[in-house]
């Protein structure tokens, strides 16, 4: 193992992509940090993510390495744009970017990317076209950011036991769609 300095995408060389994604984890206990860790590889992507208020830093990095995001190729203008493609024109070519509508990941989950830009709009090299259902402004995207208090009430709850409000469950808070194939 080396330095921070020789890992090629972030500086954390001792951790897994999903244990550097755990905020503070060096003040964590082990046991809680590799429990996180293998709670965050089973997230779903959610009908309306947000960026994490709490975050390594490395949100952003994960999420391009996943490919997940389109992102420009080339500096241009966007002269098209619907939810099945963009085209960027730009260097004297134009490049059609399509973009994917609601297709099945293999674990049933549903993959879908927004676009983030306009007819009209000059990108540059490396900018975020569009989003996929996992990303926010190009970053990782696994949460909804809701007020949490941790306390006992009424016995109901215990240890890492927790409560959670109705309005969670009837505003669809935390849903996410899934994608089933069957077949007869």
């Amino acid at each position: 193992m080396g330095t921070g300095s020789s890992s090629k995408y972030f500086s954390f060389p001792i951790f897994f992509y999903w244990s550097s994604l755990i905020p503070f984890i060096e003040h964590n206990d082990a046991n809680r940090a590799l429990m996180s860790s293998n709670r965050q590889r089973l997230a779903v992507p959610l009908s309306r993510s947000e960026k994490c208020i709490v975050g390594t830093g490395l949100e952003r990095q994960v999420a391009l390495d996943s490919r997940v995001p389109a992102i420009a190729k080339h500096e241009g203008k966007i002269v098209y744009n619907d939810t099945e493609k963009i085209i960027l024109f730009g260097s004297g070519n134009g490049l059609s970017i399509p973009l994917i509508i609601y297709q099945r990941s293999n674990k049933n989950t549903c993959m879908h990317q927004k676009s983030q830009v306009h007819k009209g709009k000059c990108v540059k090299k490396g900018q975020i076209l569009a989003d996929g259902a996992a990303t926010v402004g190009g970053e990782l995207a696994l949460v909804k950011n809701v007020l949490v208090a941790y306390m006992p009430w009424e016995g109901y709850n215990s240890e890492d036991g927790v409560l959670i409000s109705e309005r969670l469950v009837y505003e669809d808070i935390y849903t996410s769609f899934h994608i089933r194939k069957y077949e007869i």
